[in-house]
């Protein structure tokens, strides 16, 4: 969004700037840096926690990065849902890469604009972490560099002047467009991060590699954001835990230090098999060592895993890190008294385009809570939510410290250790249990032995063992505060708790199925002392002191309640029934607005697959969130008392009461009538898309490969440079053509190529396929394949004119690698003799996308294109020329022998409004030998690459607003038979997972420009 280009006096001639679609107000100083003072009363931080407008913040925060999602009116439903989990906060990468493909020319511009997502987590009420690198890994190709960074001689993350400067024009304009967002400005960014996992970069911390210049590196990556008008408190992740950046370290130091670790790994393929050897423990005693008067902060946690070709799918990893991760890993690292949390990724979505990694296939669905498709129904998702929200009514959390950890203390057996959390201006204290082999698969039984207000104690009181079963985790709370009720203790779990204007309180507890649980209740601080009348009798209770209550109970499905006068009422769950509970904050006046607040009210209802948002006015609820199902709501808790009605997603619903005064609606689904197109009975048309193997084929606009030199760290081994990043091309496929003259007796062609992990490649001599490379998976690590081939049988006249062509899929480059600049690994033919011939005697010639670093979409972005012919030409962009290609099915008819055909065909959706409904393209796999590689196009846009000898992905969502869910769209593949074998697609449909009626706002469809004829094309 461009600045204002006038001037004003300080505090004179303010003007008003709105963020499109949040309603917020701030004020523009016409782009000069906020000064410092401006902040400390609206981000500040002690030694305990952060403060965000003088109040205390567990800044619980989920990684999703909006252009892994090209869909910029579809963030605001990611925002309320990772909302609805409890989280305040959300932490992105910008992706330098896909924004100044073209050296100096940096395009934040339609799906790669930032305003629209600063707009949407304002509006969902999100906090923001700006993580703009330069460098972000994130299993991004080159780590998120442009492609053009590969061929600069400058080491990259050094203070080489070559490599600072090319960061320059970058870190200009996404640091104005983050200052612009920032809190001082009404916006939601409260915190940055310059650069990212400095410390693990190869070289960093090596004798060869001076201090120094590291220093001086992040000193400037720093300062160039102050220089954009960055204000916000400044941190760093450091993933060695080594106190690397942190204050008062004086290499290099930021406001804030945070560490992040990955103990689950990734090995997706055995997700039952925890591995042990990086299990987080003396973190509290290191952060003491390192940052000591910051709080606590881990900058990112595990939050799922990846997948890559020839490995198992994205549901394997959400087994790997599942709900029992989140609650023995989760808890204890809040044994560590950490406050802020991030957790990467919350929501993962799609590596579409190209931009992934040599070691990713197209999904980035990383087993997060929210999936690919934006479902958030894994158990992962709920169980997160049930931790989240219990921090957001915790304040005693927020000041307090931690205690060691150790095996039999404050319990009865050596099998279970604990971790106590001590309140220091409350005498709350936290106990997080866990067994003492945290992979334990055991059940244990234990009492808890804690001092608390009535004495030192053992608990359960009222008889019986306490139960920990495997992969669990707890946090047993004592003298804890529930609006004036001392909770002396509980060894359920805390979801949430309430209190409303006429001062009736809501405390929900939960448990396993079949656990024993014991509270106690001090009333002392009330004027009276309540009579508890129940709605069971399974459970044992005991009046103490007068004022004490006890309570033990066995966990059921069926929910019992406690009620105590108009004083209390306590919900006693099943935690599966707890998944159902939902606490949505009320929103508040500016400048809160929906941002989270110790201060502000919330509603809690039980029912519904999602609730997004509340509002109550004048005795109405107005509800909006998802269905999938017809659904019963309930009531659980009115803040003001008041609601008399309820709405939900704008249609007014009644409200029955039962005789026990329960509220409740009935909202009934009805499921909406879909018409999905049948792509086998679509017409669709075809062209020969490696035109390059014809003798006919003219070249002669295509770059020669001339360089003599090359700055890759890779030396060269030919004569002349054929590292594609060397000629501008980066990403998706490579085509080289390498003529030479015949001498008549050539017996074998040899090839040394890479192209990342998975990758494939056909070779030809004129119009005969010589060999081929079918690939091979993750496990096998086959990024480069060496292969000397038999010329038999392709006998050649002395004299005679020949050409070898050469299809490579790129998949990718590496996010790092050893050595310092390993990352630069180049791709494509490295090296290659032929038989009685010199290497000079073959000159090469290359393409890869259109234009290369000249790239010709600039919507889609640098990476969406290839080098085949179709791409080349534009026809996978929607309203091709078909009219003089031929009509032809890529499930009958397919490609015979080995090359590669285009396919694309049209099909009009209808999907009936107020309906989210996530479609997928979806491969069939029946010959699973069959050694084809789709490339799947949307639109236009590229949404997947499908190597069927290879998987594991065959589902490919597309997001609506890539997808029109209501008109026409443009379905276009690329079918390369990599052998002679010849290849038809099993099998393609676009299905619906689980529609939902749903109060998300639909989003405008995404600029796709059609088909035009290009420039220049060859």
């Amino acid at each position: 969004m461009a600045q204002s280009s006038f001037s004003r006096l300080f505090l004179c001639c303010l003007y008003l700037f709105t963020f499109a679609g949040a309603g917020l107000v701030r004020l523009e100083n016409n782009g000069l840096p906020e000064p410092r003072d401006q902040l400390p009363d609206l981000v500040t931080w002690d030694k305990y926690s952060l403060s965000i407008r003088g109040e205390r913040l567990f800044i619980f925060s989920g990684e999703f990065h909006p252009w892994r999602l090209p869909s910029p009116g579809l963030w605001l439903d990611v925002f309320q849902k990772i909302k609805a989990m409890g989280f305040n906060a959300v932490s992105f990468y910008t992706y330098w890469g896909l924004v100044e493909g073209t050296p100096g020319a940096v395009r934040f511009d339609g799906v790669f604009a930032l305003e629209p997502f600063f707009a949407a987590a304002a509006e969902a009420g999100i906090y923001l972490i700006a993580r703009p690198g330069p460098y972000i890994n994130a299993e991004t190709a080159l780590g998120g560099y442009p492609g053009w960074t590969a061929r600069i001689r400058a080491p990259l993350r050094g203070d080489d002047a070559e490599f600072v400067d090319a960061t320059e024009a970058y870190a200009a304009e996404v640091g104005r467009l983050i200052a612009e967002a920032q809190i001082t400005r009404g916006g939601p960014v409260v915190l940055l991060q310059p650069e990212n996992e400095y410390d693990t970069w190869p070289g960093v911390n090596n004798s060869d590699f001076p201090a120094q210049l590291n220093r001086n590196y992040m000193e400037h990556v720093k300062q160039q954001f102050k220089d954009a008008g960055v204000v916000v408190p400044q941190m760093v992740n450091d993933h060695l835990n080594q106190g690397n950046w942190a204050p008062g370290s004086g290499l290099g130091e930021t406001d804030l230090y945070g560490i992040d670790a990955y103990p689950m790994r990734y090995d997706c393929a055995h997700p039952d098999v925890w591995p042990k050897i990086r299990w987080p423990e003396g973190w509290q005693t290191s952060h003491q060592q390192y940052s000591p008067n910051t709080p606590f902060f881990v900058a990112e946690f595990q939050g799922g895993s990846g997948t890559g070709w020839g490995s198992v799918n994205q549901d394997y990893c959400n087994a790997l890190v599942n709900q029992e991760s989140v609650r023995v890993l989760w808890k204890n690292n809040y044994s560590f008294a950490i406050k802020l949390f991030n957790i990467y990724m919350t929501y993962g979505g799609t590596n579409w385009g190209n931009l992934g990694f040599r070691g990713g296939d197209s999904s980035y669905d990383y087993g997060a809570a929210i999936k690919e498709n934006r479902h958030v129904w894994r158990e992962k998702y709920s169980e997160s939510k049930l931790e989240a929200n219990f921090f957001k009514v915790s304040p005693a959390y927020l000041t307090s410290v931690a205690g060691n950890a150790s095996n039999g203390s404050y319990v009865s057996t050596d099998q279970i250790a604990t971790t106590p959390v001590f309140g220091t201006d409350a005498p709350t204290n936290f106990y997080v249990i866990r067994h003492a082999d945290w992979t334990s698969l055991n059940t244990t039984n234990y009492k808890l032995i804690v001092p608390t207000s009535i004495g030192n104690i053992s608990i359960p009181q009222l008889g019986g063992e306490l139960t920990l079963s495997r992969r669990d985790s707890k946090i047993h709370v004592t003298d804890y505060d529930v609006g004036g009720v001392t909770l002396i203790y509980s060894t359920a779990e805390i979801f949430t708790w309430a209190q409303n204007q006429g001062g009736k309180r809501i405390l929900i507890l939960y448990g396993g199925e079949g656990e024993l649980h014991e509270i106690a209740l001090d009333f002392s601080n009330l004027d009276r002392v309540p009579i508890c009348t129940t709605d069971t009798t399974d459970g044992k209770h005991r009046q103490t002191r007068n004022t004490t209550f006890i309570y033990q109970w066995t966990v059921s499905k069926e929910r019992q309640l406690l009620h105590f006068g108009d004083e209390l009422e306590v919900h006693l769950l099943w935690r599966n029934e707890a998944y159902n509970y939902w606490a949505v904050e009320l929103p508040a006046a500016s400048p809160i607005s929906n941002y989270s607040s110790p201060s502000k009210s919330s509603v809690i209802v039980n029912g519904g697959y999602l609730i997004r948002s509340a509002e109550i006015s004048e005795g109405l609820l107005s509800l909006t969130g998802d269905i999938n199902a017809t659904t019963d709501i309930e009531l659980v808790f009115d803040p003001t008392s008041t609601v008399e009605t309820l709405s939900f997603n704008g249609v007014q619903i009644g409200i029955e009461e039962s005789d026990d005064g329960r509220r409740t609606s009935h909202i009934e689904y009805v499921p909406p009538d879909l018409a999905l197109p049948d792509f086998a009975s679509l017409d669709w048309y075809y062209i020969d898309s490696l035109p390059e193997i014809q003798t006919s084929y003219d070249d002669s606009e295509w770059v020669t490969c001339d360089y003599t030199l090359t700055n890759n760290p890779q030396e060269l081994v030919t004569p002349t440079s054929l590292y594609a990043s060397d000629y501008g091309f980066h990403s998706g496929s490579l085509i080289y053509r390498g003529h030479f003259t015949a001498i008549g007796n050539e017996s074998s062609l040899y090839v040394n190529i890479t192209g990342g992990s998975g990758f494939g490649y056909s070779v030809w001599l004129n119009n005969a396929l010589l060999s081929s490379w079918d690939g091979s998976g993750v496990a096998q690590g086959n990024y480069t394949f060496e292969s000397t081939i038999s010329l038999a049988g392709h006998s050649l006249s002395a004299g005679s004119q020949n050409v070898l062509t050469l299809l490579i899929d790129h998949m990718g480059q590496d996010e790092e690698a050893p050595g310092t600049d390993g990352i630069k690994l180049p791709m494509g033919l490295i090296n290659y003799s032929l038989s009685g011939h010199a290497q000079s005697d073959i000159t090469w010639k290359l393409t890869g996308n259109l234009g290369g670093e000249d790239y010709q979409d600039l919507a889609r972005g640098p990476r969406n294109e290839g080098a085949m012919y179709a791409e080349r030409q534009g026809y996978h962009q929607p309203d091709p020329p078909v009219d003089d290609w031929a009509v032809a099915s890529p499930f009958d008819d397919g490609v015979q022998g080995a090359g590669v055909g285009f396919y694309t065909t049209t099909f009009t959706l209808d999907v009936p409004d107020g309906y989210d409904v996530p479609l997928s393209f979806v491969f069939a796999n029946t010959t699973t030998a069959a050694n084809y590689r789709v490339q799947l196009f949307v639109n236009g846009w590229q949404f997947g690459k499908y190597v069927a000898n290879l998987g594991p992905q065959t589902v490919y969502p597309v997001p609506e607003g890539i997808l029109n869910h209501n008109g026409l769209n443009t379905v276009a593949i690329t079918l390369w038979s990599v052998d002679g074998s010849g290849a038809k697609v099993d099998g393609l449909s676009l299905e619906a997972e689980m529609p939902l009626w749903s109060g998300y706002r639909k989003p405008s469809l995404v600029d796709s420009p059609a088909w035009t004829q290009r420039d220049g094309a060859y």
